[in-house]
């Protein structure tokens, strides 16, 4: 069922103030609806996702003001992924739309590998240990050339302090879990996936924005490491966006 947002919960899930929501109702841009005529203006979810799609970049705002905020924000459903099951849904249906797309015949095999380990590090990470909701942002559009992910979990840091007590500082753990491998514990090595996501990136024309709590770094072709601290712009989980 289409859900139905107020524009103070539009507001906070954009990052953007009130006033704005009602110039853009006034000249169409996000059309709101009032029932009775003129009573609080509110918006079916189809509406909102439809202009995300059209207006990329609030995609990226509002993944990061999700991310970031003290209280959990309602997502719209077609960004939403309460569970494992809902993000591979996802991910299958960004894997076809690529696939069938001739400008990443090439490479979209790679751009879902890196997308299916960041989303599915985000279930195996926290299981049992969401802080407050269960879940990821799945974003993505072709024209863009980019996706977006986004948690509200426990973050880089804690997680790898379960082996890695020495760790002082979420910099630290985004730099240990981009280059170097935690343990071999069979079948899998943990750790790795992160260290296949950096040299995929690495070595094709992508490129990786991270942040985990207050650190972030940025991938490329050119090949360095260095997360840096924000200096205050902290988020509860991670939030990841790849440009291919």
């Amino acid at each position: 069922m289409d859900k139905i947002l107020n524009i103070g919960q539009i507001a906070e899930l954009l990052g953007i103030n009130i006033q704005t929501l009602r110039r853009w109702d006034k000249d169409g841009r996000l059309k709101a609806e009032r029932h009775p005529a003129g009573g609080p203006r509110f918006y079916h979810e189809d509406v909102l996702s439809d202009f995300l799609v059209d207006n990329f970049k609030y995609c990226n705002k509002m993944a990061e003001c999700w991310a970031e905020a003290t209280i959990s924000n309602q997502l719209p459903g077609s960004f939403y992924c309460p569970d494992r099951s809902a993000f591979q849904a996802r991910l299958s249906r960004l894997e076809l739309l690529l696939k069938e797309n001739s400008l990443f015949s090439q490479v979209y095999s790679l751009i879902v590998a890196i997308v299916g380990e960041i989303g599915n590090n985000s279930f195996d990470h926290n299981l049992g240990n969401w802080p407050d909701v269960m879940g990821i942002f799945f974003g993505y559009n072709l024209t863009e050339r980019a996706v977006i992910l986004a948690d509200r979990g426990q973050g880089v840091l804690t997680t790898l302090k379960r082996l890695r007590p020495e760790l002082n500082n979420h910099a630290e753990a985004l730099k240990v879990a981009f280059t170097e491998i935690v343990s071999g514990r069979a079948p899998e090595s943990r750790g790795n996936g992160l260290k296949f996501v950096r040299q995929v990136v690495q070595d094709n024309n992508f490129s990786l924005f991270f942040q985990s709590g207050d650190a972030m770094l940025f991938l490329n072709n050119k090949g360095a490491v260095s997360p840096i601290n924000t200096g205050g712009h902290f988020l509860q989980g991670c939030f990841a966006r790849l440009n291919f």
